[in-house]
């Protein structure tokens, strides 16, 4: 499992490929929902295609983080990836950065 506690409060999940991404999606939630003091980094490194059911399991992922005051952060998103996220007007919903130190070091500022 590609699912490592960063820190104390910050969870860094290294995605892999479909369809394995939507079982990870789905473990990183029940993970969240369990532990529910947490921000999450979503690294896309591998990825370079995302389903409409992954999408849908990174938006559920969002509301429960967002409802409890947390962050769900997605970083080396490929171009193609961010443009699937701009045609379905996700890109304004998902925090992006380009890559995990980035997300990583703009979660510890926050803190």
């Amino acid at each position: 499992m590609a699912i490592q506690n960063w820190s104390e409060d910050i969870v860094l999940v290294d995605l892999p490929q479909e369809p394995e991404m939507g079982d990870e999606l789905k473990t990183i939630t029940e993970v969240v929902r369990d532990r529910g003091d947490c921000d999450v980094v979503v690294d896309f490194s591998n990825i370079d295609i995302v389903t409409s059911s992954s999408l849908s399991k990174l938006l559920k992922l969002r509301k429960l983080l967002g409802d409890c005051g947390h962050r769900l952060v997605l970083c080396n998103v490929a171009p193609a990836t961010r443009g699937i996220f701009t045609v379905t007007g996700l890109d304004g919903i998902f925090e992006v950065a380009d890559d995990k130190f980035v997300a990583l070091a703009g979660l510890q500022m926050v803190g």
